[in-house]
């Protein structure tokens, strides 16, 4: 049975001493890959009918935008919490979202369909990436619709417990920080997520608060580093 700690209605973030084990910023860092990722806009999965299934079918055929609260756990392999943290979270697919942390240190994080920027609000500090290069590593990406679920994991269903309805996605790159990843559904509606690395550390994230199919400025998906903060740009991206 999956173990579910109390979650806060919120967040996916972890305070400046953890900040490597954040929602992106692992899958953003070479030295450690946080987030092994995913996503397609539609599934065509030959493999029989189930409550799962059909929600994973429906949320990523269905679903072309929704917006969220969500709060995230992160646990070490005995179980015992690490940190918890809350923020907002906005996708549009194919491949635009965006990641507000609000507690316990602000960040943003965006993709643009191109690249990826991660500010740190606190730190003044904004690192940009290729999103093709996170691709398949993050779930953040994964959410967003921009590859198929098929070509990173196998995919199986492991039964409803609960309220929920359990996909587990193991990981085919071996080489990855992710070894799995659960996702939980509810009434065809996402509503929790767990990531399992090779260490058996868990970032368990809950969802609430979720509109679906809604209008999303296009703004939201756009960022524009602001005036005096650090901008690392490993790949030249914003070379003239």
């Amino acid at each position: 049975m999956l173990y579910l700690p109390p979650i806060m209605e919120s967040g996916l973030y972890l305070p400046r001493r953890r900040r490597n084990r954040n929602l992106m910023s692992h899958t953003l860092k070479p030295h450690a890959c946080w987030i092994a990722g995913i996503t397609c806009l539609i599934l065509s999965l030959a493999v029989k009918a189930s409550p799962g299934l059909d929600s994973l079918n429906y949320f990523f055929d269905e679903i072309k935008s929704f917006e969220a609260e969500f709060g995230q756990v992160i646990l070490d392999e005995t179980l015992t919490e690490l940190d918890r943290g809350q923020g907002k979270v906005w996708v549009e697919r194919p491949g635009l979202f965006r990641w507000n942390y609000e507690y316990p240190d602000l960040q943003e994080i965006v993709g643009d369909g191109s690249r990826v920027w991660i500010y740190d609000i606190d730190l003044e500090q904004v690192s940009v990436r290729p999103q093709d290069e996170v691709i398949g590593r993050s779930p953040a990406v994964l959410l967003s619709g921009s590859q198929s679920l098929e070509d990173n994991f196998s995919i199986i269903d492991i039964g409803t417990q609960g309220p929920y309805d359990w996909i587990n996605l193991v990981a085919l790159d071996e080489e990855g920080e992710f070894r799995e990843i659960r996702i939980g559904f509810e009434d065809n509606r996402l509503r929790l997520m767990e990531l399992v690395d090779h260490l058996e550390q868990r970032t368990r994230i809950i969802f609430h608060e979720m509109n679906e199919n809604i209008e999303i400025p296009e703004s939201r998906f756009q960022f524009i580093p602001p005036e005096g903060v650090d901008v690392i740009d490993e790949f030249g991206l914003l070379d003239s």
